[in-house]
């Protein structure tokens, strides 16, 4: 079933937006759960019934509820569980979720439907609260592979969905995408207009970039913070509390944009006047991204330069330079004078690697820069890596290094050996996470990305990773205690684990992970999920 917009029930405490610049931000609740089965990822693996949070923090963990009553005020909020799962407030080392904020229109995840009548459902639900006559839309982070018709819908099928509203539905980076009658006699009317057909298809590239361009001139400031608000609300309603995102590339004002280019220097801006107003409800990391192409590598030095690193509080906070460094990603004398001057800095470095020679370079580049400054403290980080081996990962982790895991074959990913190589990874012993890389050319959800991990299957069922499935408890750590490394020595010991004296970060689950049948992955929501104590996501009670 797909995720309905409506569904996104959040919680609007008072919160006390005086202690924002404190360091744990604004969210510092009180709460007691009891009667759960609760998955606390600690060193030892414990499963309690009960949990207290006293002022953001988990105060105990155990299973007498009258002995966690003594650690916190005697009128603290009580929540019974009745039975259900928990676990930590999940952890993606590695998404793109300011750009989801920045989304034009009414911004519509299609990440969980799985055909056409799914689509029109979703939107249907979204049409209920959106403004009539304002555009619904879907950038990214899905493919038709995962509808049972393996195809866009149609304009007529959208027409009928949604009468009153136009809409755009685009995937991957840069489309194909279809429209409605609304949306084609908008686009239509354009200077410049997109070719659009009798069905409503837009072409992938310039024509999908045309429509697109369009939809952001229309963005206001108020916009982009209503976006901000919703993609807090999905994310929440996955489960995801903590998010590390990786940036974006500089838009230039053309239909040469795709789904991944906004403004570097005002993106975060709606993101951090949310927190500002005391209205954030997720944990942001902000990695920047960048693309020199000069060994002068002027804006990685202007960064490292008048930046401070892992500057904030728990709640939103910078991080590195990620998930590029440089036009040459992949290795080069503009890569590698970027990562020598981020060595001398003390800074972490994020790239990404996509091909079975891309990580060979990067890391022989890393080795070099080590020899004159060394970076084994700083956790270099490779990310994504479908198709590294063995003795590769020896030479990353001998640097203090450590790889980041998505899930991003599910898609539209073939076999037999897609990747990433999950089982030989966590064999290794080298320092791993998952991050899901949305919303682009991958979904979001965690537990779609947890069921790639687990089985090995595409979108269209197909086995693409054989050999190299985890356990669903590897697949867990991964996106909970396993992940605070990567976000940076602040979040240490805070997060990734229920634990007294870490941030009070707790999921519910609708169903219990470690039994639901595995296509039964894909359909687990969170319906409480509880930040620093406060609940800001509630379909329990």
């Amino acid at each position: 079933m797909p995720v309905l917009m409506r569904s996104y029930n959040v919680t609007s405490p008072a919160l006390d937006t005086d202690g924002y610049t404190s360091r744990d931000g604004n969210l510092r609740g009180n709460l007691l759960l009891t009667n759960g089965k609760i998955h606390t990822q600690s060193d030892s693996n414990d499963i309690v019934s009960v949990v207290a949070i006293q002022d953001g923090r988990i105060v105990y963990v155990g299973d007498s509820e009258e002995d966690a009553r003594k650690e916190v005020d005697d009128s603290v909020p009580h929540v019974d569980l009745g039975g259900k799962l928990a676990v930590p407030g999940l952890i993606d080392s590695h998404n793109h979720i300011v750009l989801m904020g920045n989304r034009p229109g009414y911004h519509t995840p299609l990440e969980n439907a799985y055909s056409i009548a799914d689509v029109q459902g979703t939107y249907q639900s979204r049409a209920e609260t959106a403004p009539g006559g304002s555009f619904i839309t879907t950038i990214g982070g899905f493919h038709p592979n995962q509808f049972q018709e393996t195809r866009l819908p149609t304009l007529q099928e959208m027409d009928d969905a949604v009468p009153g509203h136009p809409v755009f539905i685009s995937y991957g980076f840069a489309g194909p995408a279809v429209t409605n009658s609304l949306g084609k006699t908008f686009f239509e009317a354009l200077e410049d207009p997109p070719i659009i057909d009798a069905d409503g298809n837009i072409a992938f590239g310039t024509e999908n970039g045309k429509a697109l361009l369009a939809l952001r001139q229309q963005l206001t400031f108020e916009d982009r913070k209503r976006g901000v608000a919703d993609a807090m609300a999905y994310a929440a309603s996955l489960g995801v509390t903590t998010h590390l995102d990786q940036g974006a590339f500089a838009a230039t004002g053309t239909p040469q944009d795709g789904a991944a280019s906004e403004d570097l220097y005002s993106m975060h801006l709606p993101w951090l006047r949310v927190y500002d107003d005391g209205e954030g409800i997720i944990r942001l990391r902000t990695n920047f991204l960048h693309m020199d192409d000069t060994v002068d590598v002027p804006t990685v030095q202007q960064r490292l330069l008048n930046t401070f690193q892992f500057f904030g509080n728990d709640m939103v906070r910078t991080g590195s330079i990620g998930e590029f460094a440089t036009a040459d990603y992949a290795g080069g004398p503009v890569f590698e004078e970027a990562a020598r001057r981020i060595a001398r800095a003390g800074w972490r470095l994020e790239v990404h690697s996509l091909t079975g020679t891309d990580y060979q370079t990067q890391i022989q580049a890393f080795e070099r820069v080590d020899a004159g400054q060394n970076v084994t403290d700083l956790r270099w980080v490779i990310a994504h890596v479908p198709l590294i081996t063995e003795e590769y990962l020896d030479r990353l982790k001998r640097l203090g290094g450590g790889v980041n895991l998505s899930s991003w074959m599910y898609l539209a990913g073939a076999g037999p050996n897609a990747g990433p190589p999950y089982r030989t990874i966590v064999d290794n012993g080298i320092p791993a996470g998952m991050g899901g890389d949305g919303m682009q050319i991958a979904p979001m959800n965690p537990w779609v990305q947890i069921y790639y991990a687990t089985t090995g299957k595409n979108a269209l069922g197909e086995q693409i990773n054989e050999g190299q499935q985890i356990s669903r408890e590897e697949a867990l750590r991964l996106y909970t205690r396993a992940n605070q490394w990567f976000l940076g020595k602040p979040d240490e010991e805070l997060l990734g684990a229920i634990e007294v004296g870490r941030l009070g970060d707790v999921v519910v689950l609708t169903e219990d992970y470690f039994t639901v049948p595995d296509e039964g992955l894909k359909d687990l929501r969170s319906v409480l999920t509880v930040v620093g104590g406060v609940v800001v996501h509630d379909e329990l009670r």
